[in-house]
């Protein structure tokens, strides 16, 4: 891991083939820090919280039987079988 010391307004820009993404320290507080981030619309920036809750989905996803979901639907009324 590398680490970078900023003081407010500095930034850091990362390459990664062909796009820069620069990273912008905007404000400290005591216990939080608020980044900016400026990079090309097809790079996606996403917190890990969210990273780690949709692989989660993903797997649960997987996890439900076809006989399972169709017996949800007719529950829901969503299917006329």
């Amino acid at each position: 891991m590398l680490v970078i010391t900023r003081k407010t307004n500095e930034s850091i820009i990362i390459e990664a083939g062909e796009h820069k993404i620069e990273v912008v320290l905007l404000e400290t507080s005591k216990d939080k820090v608020k980044l900016g981030f400026a990079a090309p619309k097809e790079v996606k920036i996403m917190r890990h919280e969210l990273l780690v809750a949709k692989s989660l989905n993903v797997e649960a996803s997987k996890a439900v039987s076809k006989n399972a979901l169709d017996e949800l639907m007719k529950f829901k009324g969503g299917r006329k079988d």
